[in-house]
């Protein structure tokens, strides 16, 4: 058998046209993700994964008007929250229901032909974002928030979740914090995606099994526990003896180091600096600040740097979304990358059956259960 690689790492598993990370740099589809970052609206950045291009004006247009008019839910999801809302589900878990829970609402979810895909991938791009903020509301008691026609998908999020109209920093981060979570090559939620759909399974269960596969606090998550460890360090004058005591009881510091990226996450000098204008715009600045100062600590003591987890966390808790919500968020923006590599995947399929090294006994004979 050939050379066990654990975790897959450094295997070359499929082919794509989606996204690269060469030499420590993100393109999608070809572009740069500081060109993108500094200049695409979320809704291209969606076309372009689907397409390898960018969409004409146009398409543009058409694209933004289906996603609006998709985000509406059916009553009988809205309704369907209010069955697990009371037993502090996280909301990861109502996710990974829901999305599946969408698929009885689809009479054509089998369909596999590329214009029936196609659609069906810009009606789950749309939902997932009501998903999020629906199960929100309802948790809280609150009503859902209809989207609305004249925002983008960036503020229409906010808008759901919070029923106010963003500010336009708050779109402006909102929109970078999507657009650089949108796709990451072949992650582990990408690959759980294709390989569900790879057995011609349909697409709700490939992005069910994703949402899944990002739920675990190794792939998702990291914000969430960044935040847990900034409210437990209080203020800027404790963050010292924190580290110190975390380096001398060997704890994980979360939003530190990737596997893939050894010169440091290209996609975290953009959260920083929207960390640095909403924490100053919300009167939360001690957050940045604090941040700031952990990562050169850690930068100095362990030679790590921050990955793009580390300011997203501060970024989404001075918009004021609840800490439980930040990788529910990562989803939102990761299903662009997840329906395109269902859609690739499709393309050209073959399922993917990998194989094992047998490391158990051998040549055992059954025994009769009187004499084990």
């Amino acid at each position: 058998m050939a050379e066990l690689m654990r975790g897959l790492e450094g295997v070359i598993a499929a082919e794509t046209k989606i996204s690269s990370i060469i030499d420590s740099q993100l393109t999608y589809a070809g572009y740069d993700i500081d060109d993108l970052t500094e200049n695409a609206q979320f809704e291209e950045v969606v076309f372009l994964l689907w397409n390898y291009r960018l969409p004409n004006e146009e398409e543009l247009k058409t694209l933004k008007e289906k996603l609006y008019n998709y985000m509406t839910l059916s009553p009988r999801m809205y309704s369907h929250f209010e069955e697990y809302t009371t037993d502090k589900v996280h909301p990861m878990t109502a996710l990974r229901t829901s999305v599946s829970y969408l698929a009885h609402f689809d009479d054509d979810a089998d369909e596999n032909d590329e214009e029936a895909m196609r659609e069906r991938a810009i009606r789950i791009q749309a939902k997932i974002a009501s998903l999020v903020t629906s199960f929100a509301r309802v948790r809280q008691g609150k009503q859902p928030v209809k989207p609305d026609p004249s925002l983008s998908y960036a503020a229409n999020f906010l808008y759901m979740l919070r029923g106010e109209k963003p500010t336009d920093v708050e779109v402006e981060g909102f929109n970078k914090a999507l657009i650089l979570h949108a796709d990451h090559e072949l992650n582990a939620s990408a690959f759980t995606a294709r390989c569900t759909v790879s057995s011609l399974s349909d697409m709700y269960s490939g992005i069910a099994a994703a949402v899944g596969s990002l739920k675990g606090p190794l792939h998702g998550g990291a914000n969430e526990q960044v935040m847990r460890m900034l409210f437990e360090i209080g203020s800027i004058d404790k963050v010292d003896a924190y580290l110190e005591n975390a380096f001398a009881n060997k704890q994980k510091v979360m939003g530190f180091g990737h596997r893939v990226y050894k010169n440091g996450d290209p996609r975290a000098k953009y959260l920083k600096e929207m960390s640095r204008k909403i924490t100053e715009e919300t009167g939360q600045k001690e957050l940045f600040e604090m941040s700031v100062k952990i990562a050169d600590i850690i930068k100095e003591e362990k030679g790590l740097l921050p990955n793009v987890d580390f300011y997203s966390a501060t970024v989404y808790h001075s918009m004021g979304i609840e800490h439980d919500l930040f990788t529910p968020i990562f989803a939102v923006s990761r299903t662009a990358g997840w329906t395109a590599h269902i859609l690739e995947q499709l393309a050209n399929n073959r399922i993917i059956r990998p194989r094992a090294n047998y490391i158990g006994e051998t040549n055992r004979k059954y025994e009769p259960i009187e004499a084990r």
